[in-house]
């Protein structure tokens, strides 16, 4: 029979057919075992409620409150008082008279419990040495002592199990691999600290910028996810059906559209916290699902709006670490901190390139531009996808800090407003952090007339076979034209805002990313 309390068999080379037969085999008959354990649980079972399992157990604390409070004894200490706590058992040692077994709470934390013929009975012991495996999540109670060695322990006098585990766990010795780990999330977050402790600090990062919003007034609203016009980026949509309209819906690729109808209806200071879907590729920046912060605010322009994305982020920052220095999980650490620099487009192309670039730089120009510097031109290529392509050759490399890069081309920004004073530009920033964009703001058109034009501008596109052009929207244009006040408004990945924290790529920091 496999000795389930020990520890999962080391992973074997994944090049070797023989030793994956190998390790399936393994499982197999541990699996094999456990059902014969649980069975033998459903029928020592005699009360009405059936089944395996009890339906509840008396916990009176939680070993993460216990910890706290007890964490302190001294080796051998004895308390005198005497608790309920459940855990899963990450850890197991039989001996004779004695058992000891780790309990794992969901938060990482760890008692030990102790197991004694004294205490429990030689039928108790026997039970419990026949039953209990690795995975299983087990009650126990008794008094809270300090062992021998200093660790802190329940001295078991009774117990049962809550749920057992008919699968083992992987070894918790060795590093899941980044597929595994994606794949099984349940099963990273059961035996990796790391996981466990992105998913908390993604909740203090949205905690935090609640926080900040509430403290300017800010106001959170929910919008629409299936849409009949998909709207407010340049992006490829996810087409579905409604069998109840009779209609093709879009998944959204952005809430901006709505957002800005609620500032036309008086709601000043709007913001959303939700999922986007674009049907796009996935790397380590780019996934098809994903968290997204949009804000809008009346009465402010794109400066604004780059200092309340600046406190968003640090206060994240501070939220999750406690400090803008940030140590990514590599051990690098990174400054968040300060003011960042508002850095031009068009001057740092220019200056990085040694050509003048501006915005009368002709399309044939930039051509030539990209083919010397072996830059591929995009589909449809146009002035300002050019110019944006370009920068990233030349400057984006460069940047070190956290960067706000000003004053993007006209076509590439439909709803975005003209610079009050550089013709051929609009008032847009993109945020870059870590290397990558982390962030996007805008001094928002508010004008409807000029709105249809440029989503005139979009449906060309479109006619041309451009994807992610956008459509006309006239029920958008209908709000504007009831009068839609000056404003600011940004947009934000939180999957990315937790890469520039924590250091770590795009499909760690989603609790359970889309795989193929």
């Amino acid at each position: 029979m496999t000795d389930t309390h020990a520890p999962a068999a080391p992973p074997v080379d994944d090049s070797s057919e023989e030793a994956r037969e190998a390790e399936l085999a393994e499982v197999f008959e541990q699996k094999a075992v456990r059902l014969a354990k649980r069975a033998r649980l459903l029928e020592e079972r005699t009360d009405a409620a059936g089944g395996a399992y009890p339906v509840a157990v008396p916990i009176t604390d939680t070993i993460p409150a216990l910890r706290e409070r007890y964490g302190a004894l001294e080796a051998g200490e004895e308390t005198g008082v005497t608790a309920g706590v459940a855990g899963r058992i990450v850890f197991s040692r039989n001996t004779g008279k004695l058992c000891f077994a780790s309990l794992q709470a969901g938060d990482g934390s760890r008692i030990q419990a102790m197991v004694s013929l004294a205490a429990v009975g030689e039928e108790s012991l026997q039970r419990w040495k026949e039953l209990v495996d690795l995975g299983d999540h087990v009650f126990v109670s008794g008094e809270i002592i300090s062992s021998r060695r200093g660790e802190l322990s329940i001295m078991v006098a009774d117990w049962t199990i809550a749920s057992k585990a008919i699968l083992p766990l992987p070894n918790l010795h060795s590093e899941l691999s980044e597929e595994s780990r994606v794949r099984s999330r349940f099963l990273d977050l059961i035996v990796r600290d790391r996981a466990r402790e992105t998913v908390i600090a993604r909740a203090k990062a949205n905690a935090s910028l609640r926080q900040t919003f509430a403290d300017r007034a800010f106001i959170e609203v929910e919008t629409p996810m299936l849409q009949v016009q998909h709207g407010g980026a340049s992006a490829r949509p996810f087409i579905t059906q409604s069998n109840a309209f009779d209609t093709e819906l879009y998944l959204r690729i952005a809430p901006e559209l709505f957002l800005k109808r609620a500032v036309v209806g008086g709601l000043d200071r709007v913001f959303e916290i939700n999922r986007n879907f674009r049907n796009e590729g996935a790397d380590s920046t780019h996934s098809p699902e994903f968290a997204m912060l949009e804000a809008y605010q009346a009465y402010t322009d794109y400066n604004g709006i780059a200092d309340l994305t600046q406190a968003l982020i640090q206060n994240a920052a501070l939220a999750v670490t406690g400090s803008t220095t940030v140590t990514w999980a590599d051990g690098t650490e990174y400054d968040l901190g300060g003011d960042w620099e508002r850095l031009s487009m068009y001057g740092s192309l220019s200056q990085a390139s040694g050509r003048d670039v501006t915005p009368e730089t002709s399309l044939d120009e930039l051509l030539a531009m990209a083919e010397t510097a072996g830059v591929d031109a995009p589909p449809h290529a146009t002035h300002g996808k050019l110019v944006e392509e370009l920068w990233e050759h030349y400057v984006k490399g460069g940047l070190t800090r956290p960067t706000f890069v000003m004053d993007f081309p006209l076509d590439t920004s439909p709803l975005v407003r003209e610079h009050r004073s550089i013709p051929g530009v609009v008032e847009k920033w993109d945020l870059y952090v870590r290397g990558f964009e982390l962030a996007t703001g805008y001094s928002e058109l508010i004008d409807p007339v000029i709105q249809r034009e440029r989503f005139d501008a979009q449906a060309k596109l479109a006619a041309r076979g451009d994807l992610e052009a956008m459509r006309i929207d006239e029920e958008f244009l209908r709000a504007m034209e009831h009068g839609m006040p000056p404003m600011g408004g940004m947009g934000m990945g939180i999957d990315r805002l937790l890469m520039a924290i924590t250091g770590l790529g795009i499909r760690e920091t989603i609790l359970f990313p889309l795989v193929k």
